[in-house]
């Protein structure tokens, strides 16, 4: 049976409120942003004065006895509307006065498979409407209801329910029970990742994550997916996994980040053309997860130094051997572990997932040649990277990669036993901080400025001691080694010096107390110049007792601070007691020395 006339129109005026919104409002004018979501508000406006009418509740052929709960289920559908449009014009109370009007009409009856979809997106709406405002708890509060009405009405019904669409459609033109499923899934996917942003604020982190891996997981299955957004999604994600040591879950989602990110180019633009700044939208994204990666590498390494690092930092051959025979034994249980791990995609999907992850092992390497192959991994995304970040335009940003680059040869360097290779590794970090250094402007960039300093003071430092580890087993030192020693000890020296200058005061004076953050850094400095003076080879008896004094002013600076500062004892412990041992044996070495010299004077 055909529809009345009355209600066709009705239908038709809903349609063409449903289309200004959602897509005459994108070609709106810029003066005129709201264009058309004024012009669907006043239709709406319409719909609802004559849904007003007792016949047009009784519109469509309904029996009389359900004409108040379909007029309802109709009214809370254009309330629901109107409280979404006056939303996206940023009126809020307006919105939210509709919101609170539709679910007020669908009360009694939301769990009912005409009712149940719209409630849930009204609740949706309303938690994004009170976030807006700041009030994340509120938001929270519905956000949960609606997850809950999900869980409820699935175990209870599970039918695919209506659309909210639907309630103003011809009965040919209803949506198949598989278009409904979708849409309603996709509403509830909505919540889950409105969730996760509440949980990230509220800093339930492990929630946060846990809601956000979920929604990922149903976008792909539902296919309700931006790529693009997606994979920064799923790359940001894969940093919550690193702070938590899963190396596994991190590389799944950077591995899913790749493929999914490589689908961008395949869809085509909502405009015909692409502009030169979408291009270099895709560029700053890819170069963004590429920076994921660099960092998934380099803790990888980093927690395989940690666990393989005897007490003194360097690599302890017996717990090598150890974990060796630990991970051959875990091998059975790595298959049981990958199916634990939530997984994403349809099969398909989950194949070029896993053949981009063998291209780097999520299990921490255990030698050289294990550590190298990450190392090269990490480095090949820090050229990506650097493509885009480059130095004019994004110092900060190229700066902070070419630090993890530099911090990706130092952990590799932990693991090579030849010392002059060692040593080279460290040339290469130096030989890429120190022209960025040398560019910057402290004036603009102290913070980073200070990082670079501290970092090439103690890149020296290494070098020196590995140059003294080798002239150590030398059956006597050469004169190109000592001054090879001397050169690397005098530059450390050099740039924790300017480290420390940057803490001084406009006149130049070095603060009686030192700020938290800088603490430490700055007493590691005052301890290792002193040790650095300590190193240096000279002949000239008269030069060494100088080096000494130097050494032991620093050695004392370290234990009066912390008589000064207690609270500073905690942070410098080793430091400050080998400190306090120098400060007691100095004195008698430099008294022996002078006794020495006396005949000569």
């Amino acid at each position: 049976m055909a529809a009345p006339a009355g209600w066709a129109s009705l239908c038709e005026k809903f349609r063409s409120s449903l289309s200004l919104s959602n897509v005459e409002s994108k070609k709106d004018p810029e003066n005129e942003p709201y264009r058309s979501k004024y012009g669907a508000r006043e239709l709406l406006e319409e719909i609802r004065q004559l849904l007003g009418s007792e016949e047009a509740a009784e519109a469509g052929g309904a029996p009389a006895g359900e004409a108040a709960a379909l007029r309802a289920v109709r009214l809370a559908v254009v309330e629901y509307e109107l409280g979404v449009n006056h939303t996206e014009t940023e009126e809020l109370s307006a919105g939210e006065e509709h919101l609170l009007k539709c679910t007020r009409l669908l009360e009694r009856h939301r769990l009912s498979r005409d009712c149940v979809s719209l409630y849930i997106q009204a609740q949706n709406n309303l938690g994004i409407l009170w976030s807006e405002r700041g009030e994340i708890k509120t938001a929270q509060t519905y956000l949960e209801s609606a997850e809950a009405l999900y869980n409820q009405y699935m175990k209870e019904n599970g039918n695919p329910p209506l659309d909210p669409s639907e309630h103003f459609m011809a009965e040919e033109e209803k949506l198949t029970d598989q278009e409904r499923s979708k849409r309603f899934e996709k509403a509830y996917t909505h919540t889950l990742y409105y969730l996760a942003q509440v949980y990230q604020h509220l800093e339930m982190i492990e929630k946060a994550a846990q809601y956000c891996h979920t929604t990922l997981k149903r976008q792909l299955e539902y296919s309700g997916y931006y790529p693009v957004e997606w994979a920064l999604n799923a790359a940001t994600l894969s940093q919550y996994y690193l702070t938590k040591q899963c190396f596994m879950e991190s590389r799944h989602c950077l591995a899913a980040a790749n493929v999914i990110f490589s689908q961008a180019g395949q869809v085509p633009s909502s405009e015909d053309n692409e502009t030169e700044q979408d291009q270099q939208d895709l560029r700053q994204r890819k170069a963004e997860i590429a920076r994921c990666w660099i960092k998934y590498c380099l803790t990888l390494l980093q927690s395989a130094r940690k666990s393989l690092e005897d007490n003194i930092g360097e690599l302890d051959p017996d717990r090598q051997s150890e974990l060796k025979a630990q991970r051959k034994k875990e091998e059975d249980e790595k298959e049981k572990g990958r199916k634990k791990a939530v997984l994403f995609g349809t099969s398909d999907l989950c194949d070029s997932i896993l053949a981009t992850e063998e291209k780097v092992s999520c299990i921490c390497p255990l030698d050289f040649q294990e550590a190298r192959e990450v190392f090269l991994v990490g480095q090949n995304y820090v050229h990506e990277a650097k493509e885009f970040f480059q130095f004019d335009g994004y110092v900060t940003d190229h700066i902070e990669i070419v630090q993890d680059h530099s911090a990706l040869f130092k952990v590799l360097a932990f693991f090579e036993e030849d010392y002059e290779r060692r040593c080279k590794m460290h040339k290469r970090r130096i030989d890429m901080l120190e022209p960025m250094y040398v560019d910057l402007n402290p004036q603009y960039y102290l913070l980073i400025t200070r990082q670079l300093q501290f970092e090439l003071a103690d890149t020296y430092y290494e070098m020196m001691d590995l140059k003294v580890a080798i002239g150590n087993r030398l059956e006597e030192l050469d004169s190109h080694t000592i001054k090879k020693i001397n050169s690397l000890a005098q530059l450390a020296v050099k740039y924790y010096e300017l480290f420390l200058d940057s803490l001084r005061n406009p006149d130049k004076i070095f603060p009686e107390k030192l700020e938290d953050d800088v603490l430490r850094p700055a007493m590691v400095a005052k301890f290792h110049i002193a040790r650095l003076y300590g190193k240096l080879i000279t002949s000239d008896g008269k030069k060494q007792l100088e080096n000494m004094q130097t050494s032991l002013e620093y050695y004392t600076f370290l234990v009066d601070y912390c008589e000064k500062h207690p609270e500073a004892v905690q942070a410098i412990e080793t430091e400050l007691e080998l400190s306090k041992e120098m400060v007691g044996l100095l004195p008698t070495r430099m008294e022996r020395l002078k006794a020495k010299l006396s005949p000569f004077r």
